[in-house]
C-alpha cells in the first residue's frame, strides 16, 4: 500500500532481494547486461527494479523474462491511448474522480496484492473505458514502484451501479489491448480476478470480453453475484471499502486518497514516458499493432494457476 502522506519513494533495492523471490543481483546484471546490445529499448531509463519486476513475473526464466520486457515496452509504445504522454494534469485526475481504483491494504489468503476498482461517479456518460484503463495503470505503475514485487495479484471489479449503458460505452479496441496486455505484459503474476456485485447483464459483458481472454485467464476469473460473500474465499471481506460490504474506507475516500497520492508524486510519470521503444532502431523490421494482433507474436508469458 502506498505510505499514509506526501510522496511516493521507491521500494529499497536491498529490501526487494530480502523478499523470497530467488531472484538475485547477478540474474539482474545478466539481463542488463543483454538490455544494452537492444537498441530500441530505453536501457538508460529502465531500472534495475524494473528488471526484478520482469524476471519475477516470468518465474526467473532468463529468455522469457527479455521476451515479456521488450513487450512490455513495445506495448506501452504502440497503445498510446492507454500510455502517451501520461501525466499528472486535470484530465486525468478528472477521470481519477470517477472512480475508485485503490490497492487494499489487506493481502489475499495467498499474499497477493490486491486492486479494487468501482465507480465513484455512476453516471454513464462520464465512463470512457480507455480512460478509466490509463488511471488505472498508472496507478498500478506507481503501486508497483513503491512496493516492488509481491507473491501474486488479484483484480476485484466492482460492478455496483454499474448499467447497461455502460457496458454499451465498451470499445472493443481497447478491451483488446487492455487485456492483451493484461494477460502477456504486465510485470506481475495474476492469480485471480474477480467481478463482485454481478448484474442480470453479466453475459452481455462476457460476451465482450470473452473472445480476448486466454483459457487461463478464464480459470481464474469469479462472477460473484449480488449480495453474494464468495469472495470470502479469497481474502477477507472486511478488507473491501465499507460500501462495497467490506471495513475500509469508502470508495470515495479509497478515491481521494489515491489523487492525493498523484498530485504529490508528479515527477514519477515524467521520467516513466521516457521508457519507450524506438522503432526505428529495432533490429529487423519496426513493430506495428497489426504485427501485435495479427498472430505473428508468441505467447511468452504464462499465467499462474494454482
Amino acid at each position: 500500500m502506498f505510505a499514509a502522506s506526501g510522496p511516493v519513494k521507491p521500494f529499497p533495492l536491498e529490501e526487494e532481494y530480502k523478499k523470497n523471490t530467488k531472484v538475485t543481483p547477478e540474474d539482474i546484471r545478466k539481463l542488463r547486461q543483454w538490455l544494452d546490445t537492444q537498441p530500441h529499448l530505453p536501457a538508460e531509463h529502465i531500472t534495475d527494479l524494473d528488471l526484478i519486476l520482469t524476471f519475477h513475473c516470468v518465474n526467473r526464466s532468463a529468455e522469457v523474462a527479455k521476451q515479456v520486457l521488450d513487450l512490455h515496452y513495445t506495448l506501452k509504445t504502440l497503445f498510446t491511448s492507454f500510455f502517451k504522454d501520461r501525466k499528472v494534469d486535470d484530465k486525468i485526475l478528472k477521470t481519477m474522480s470517477t472512480y475508485a481504483l485503490t490497492p487494499l491494504e489487506t493481502r489475499a489468503y495467498d499474499d497477493s496484492a490486491i486492486i479494487y476498482c468501482g465507480l465513484v461517479d455512476y453516471d454513464p456518460k462520464n465512463f470512457v473505458f480507455a480512460d478509466a484503463v490509463r488511471a488505472c495503470l498508472m496507478v498500478l505503475d506507481l503501486w508497483q514502484y513503491s512496493a516492488g514485487t509481491w507473491p501474486g495479484f488479484v483484480i476485484v471489479i466492482d460492478l455496483d451501479h454499474a448499467t447497461i449503458s455502460h457496458i454499451t460505452r465498451l470499445d472493443v479496441q481497447s478491451v483488446q489491448q487492455f487485456l492483451y496486455f493484461l494477460q502477456e505484459a504486465m510485470l506481475l503474476k495474476i492469480k485471480s480476478l474477480h467481478f463482485l456485485n454481478a448484474p442480470s447483464f453479466m453475459d452481455r459483458l462476457m460476451m465482450i470480453l470473452r473472445p480476448f481472454l486466454k483459457k487461463e485467464l478464464l480459470e481464474m476469473l469469479s462472477i460473484h453475484q449480488i449480495g453474494s460473500t464468495t469472495i470470502g474465499k479469497f481474502f477477507p471481506i472486511e478488507a473491501l471499502p465499507k460500501d462495497a460490504g467490506g471495513q475500509y474506507k469508502t470508495r470515495q475516500q479509497c478515491r481521494d486518497d489515491v489523487i492525493e497520492k498523484f498530485t504529490s508524486t508528479k515527477e514519477f510519470f515524467v521520467e516513466e514516458n521516457k521508457k519507450r521503444v524506438v522503432e526505428a532502431k529495432r533490429p529487423g523490421k519496426p513493430k506495428t499493432i497489426s504485427d501485435i494482433f495479427g498472430g505473428v507474436e508468441g505467447s511468452f508469458k504464462k499465467l499462474d494457476i494454482d
